[in-house]
Parts: C-alpha cells; structure tokens; sequence
C-alpha cells in the first residue's frame, strides 16, 4: 500500500523538550540535597509521575505537581514554602523555554508536505504544545494537528482516518518506542523510530525489531530516503 499521510510527534522528535526536564531535575535535587540523595530522590519522582499520569496527564504542570508531592513526602511534611516557591518557578520557566528545532527537522518536514498529508499528532499540556508550535514556525506545514491525552492504537486509527485514508496508508514517526511506534504499528500504520539523546524512563518499550512495519532513523533527515524504499 501507498502512504500517503505521515503522522509527526512532536517533543524531542521535532524540538528538543526532555533536555529541559533534565535540568529541573538537578535543581530539584540541589534544593532536597539535605533530604534525600540524588538517586533516590529521582526514583521517588518517577514513581509520583508515574501514578499521577492518570490523573494530571502528559506534561509539565503534571511534573510540577509531582515534584511537590515528592518534596512533601521525602521531607515528611516539614518542606519550607520557599522551596515550594522555588518549583512552582521552575515550572512555569519550563513552560517558557525556547523552542530549539532538532537536527534536520525544518527540511524534512518541508519537503515532505509537497508530496504528503502531514499530520502533527503530540500529547502533553495544550497551551505549552500550541505555543511551540506557534514558536517553531512549521505549523502552516500541517495539515492536521492532533493534541491527545494519550497515544493509543485507537488515538492513531481515528487521527489517521480523519486527516487521511486510513492507518494502512500512514506512517508515524517519533522518539518514543512506547508511544509514537508501537501503538501505531498495532493500529496498522508503519512506525519509524527516530531516538533522542534524552529518553523518559515511561516512554520505554520493546522494540519491534522484527515487524514488517518497523524501521529506524537516526535523525528526521533520513526520513525521505526511507520513504524512497517503502
């Protein structure tokens, strides 16, 4: 089958977002350095991040809200307010920082929107994603946008229907194995993996090494020759 439609994640796929979380991190541990050791505090946020993502969503201000919860507990209640403060700027700096395009990425997208219906399919707060899209300049691209909640089998066959013919002639790419590959490969599309430097430990999965639909990228720049061969 022909693909004619080409589904695009957007943090660390088309500008660098993981970096930024990285760097709240290592503040966040210098501020609970008398509290906890940077290991252990890490492991307690991922766990708070892990079982708020059903109720905060994707995104920074579910981050923000689980650093507090950890500040909270590893300090048994007695966290000063000005550390409080401290995260609650940090958060919304985050939801400020500069929209950095990835290797590539500007070329790869323009040249595939002449030939292809291009689709921009992201999960994580709505204000911060429309921002950066606004920011990176390659919204007009687009010829549909989809910021979901979640990425599932369904969220890919209902955007792939909607904005082209169907999951079977469509191709997602992303940094996420978790997110942007396998459930779009399950939903019948191709899933291409583009990996960052920077990988969330929830975003992992097995990788599909041997499924007819999967391929791997180094960056969006190897994106048109792969479709060359498809």
């Amino acid at each position: 089958m022909t693909i004619t439609t080409i589904g695009f994640d957007a943090d660390d796929t088309l500008w660098h977002n993981e970096v930024f979380f990285k760097g709240t991190q290592a503040r966040f541990a210098a501020l609970l350095a008398d509290h906890a050791d940077p290991d252990h505090l890490m492991d307690r946020l991922l766990a708070a991040e892990r079982r708020n993502l059903g109720h905060y969503g994707f995104g920074i201000k579910g981050f923000t809200l689980s650093m507090i919860e950890t500040a909270i507990e590893v300090t048994e209640g007695r966290v000063p307010a000005t550390v409080i403060a401290e995260i609650l700027a940090d958060g919304r700096e985050m939801l400020r920082h500069p929209v950095d395009l990835m290797p590539g990425v500007a070329d790869c997208v323009e040249t595939l929107a002449a030939d292809f219906t291009l689709v921009l399919i992201t999960k994580g707060d709505l204000l911060d994603q429309e921002r950066k899209l606004a920011e990176s300049g390659l919204g007009e691209m687009f010829d549909g946008i989809e910021i979901v909640s979640d990425k599932t089998p369904s969220t890919y066959a209902q955007a792939f229907d909607v904005h082209g013919e169907g999951a079977h002639r469509s191709l997602m790419v992303g940094n996420s194995m978790k997110s942007d590959v396998v459930p779009a490969i399950d939903a019948g599309a191709w899933g291409v993996f583009c990996p960052s430097e920077h990988e969330w430990e929830l975003e992992r999965a097995k990788e599909p090494a041997d499924h007819p639909r999967y391929r791997r990228i180094v960056t969006l720049a190897d994106l048109p020759p792969l479709l060359a061969t498809l």
